[in-house]
């Protein structure tokens, strides 16, 4: 990377990927550095490829300028091709081959590796822990066809209300775990810079953290998969979320309910069983219009949970009336 930035301020030239691996290739054939042998070849090619996704972002406008990686960061990670047999994998001893690692054993949880290996991503979490993600070609089959539909409407108190009158808790793990995670921040804050107590204490930030995030993702992987499985049609709103953060007071809450996370599960997963998902504009009033009659309530307020229709007497539950309209203004979209 220091030598790209040196070559495009000098001369304002701009080096592209062929020409950084050309130069990898006379190093490495030269006296270079020993490491660069001991590398597997596909984690440093990958890493250049890498490097040249970064810039052509930043010269494009898509990112800020790319900085160095940390030798010591507490998350690291390679990736290496499968090409000629170099990966492989025994599942009976639960062991996965790696090019110049060699045989590691993996914890088995019970899925099945496929064949058609891709890739292999090795990566070591803050809290000390290596995992292996494994990238693999494989046919997904359709779900059968279900005449199901449902509407979906995003909360904070609420994680989600479905249009057939379901409530989604939300756990707020986040919310749940802060005072315990403020308590080892003040513990790893006292703690020497560089001496084996901070490190310590870090581990117990890091593992602390790690349990909320893997808490989120298992509750958002269980019902997002529980949702398309059980409805043809899911008709959500598309939130600004960028926007909704920049609320100091309520940023916490919902960073913590991830709802971006959420509907990129929802996206993908339809799309492997063969589901619609659709998603409604966020300036769609949802909450305001009547779901009997379409009488648009301009009065209504954040804190007014139950409303009535000044047309047609209506009560309405806020949420679960925006659900049905939700999934009412999905189907004219579909429909269109």
């Amino acid at each position: 990377m220091e030598w790209r930035i040196e070559v495009y301020k000098s001369e304002k030239r701009y080096l592209s990927y062929k020409a950084c691996s050309a130069m990898l290739t006379q190093i490495k054939a030269t006296s270079g550095p020993e490491w660069l042998v001991e590398a597997d070849k596909f984690a440093l090619q990958n890493s250049l490829r890498d490097l040249d996704a970064a810039f052509v972002n930043y010269f494009e406008g898509r990112a800020g300028y790319p900085g160095f990686k940390s030798k010591r960061g507490p998350k690291q990670s390679y990736q290496t091709n499968f090409t000629n047999g170099n990966i492989r994998i025994d599942r009976v001893r639960h062991q996965i081959k790696l090019p110049k690692v060699g045989w590691v054993e993996y914890a088995a949880d019970g899925r099945e590796i496929p064949d058609g290996i891709i890739n292999v991503t090795v990566s070591r979490t803050p809290s000390g822990k290596y995992f292996a993600s494994i990238l693999c070609e494989v046919a997904m089959k359709s779900l059968s066809a279900g005449g199901k539909e449902v509407g979906m409407d995003m909360g904070l108190k609420k994680f989600a209300i479905l249009s057939t009158g379901e409530v989604i808790e939300n756990p707020g793990y986040y919310i749940t775990a802060r005072i315990k995670l403020a308590k080892l921040q003040r513990a790893l804050s006292k703690k020497k810079k560089g001496s084996k107590n901070r490190e310590k204490a870090r581990l117990k930030v890091a593992r602390q953290h790690e349990k909320v995030v893997n808490q989120r993702r298992d509750f958002q992987h269980k019902h997002s998969k529980k949702l398309v499985v059980e409805n043809q049609v899911i008709s959500m709103e598309e939130l600004r979320i960028k926007n909704m953060v920049k609320n100091r007071k309520l940023a916490k809450a919902i960073s913590d309910a991830a709802w971006g996370e959420f509907q990129r599960l929802m996206e993908y997963k339809a799309r492997w069983y063969g589901r619609t998902l659709v998603k409604v504009g966020p300036f769609y009033p949802s909450s305001k219009l009547c779901e009997k009659c379409g009488t648009k309530n301009a009065m209504l307020t954040l804190s007014d949970r139950q409303w009535q229709c000044p047309k047609c007497g209506t009560v309405h539950d806020r949420d679960l009336n925006a659900a049905k309209n939700i999934l009412a203004e999905g189907k004219r979209i579909l429909a269109g």
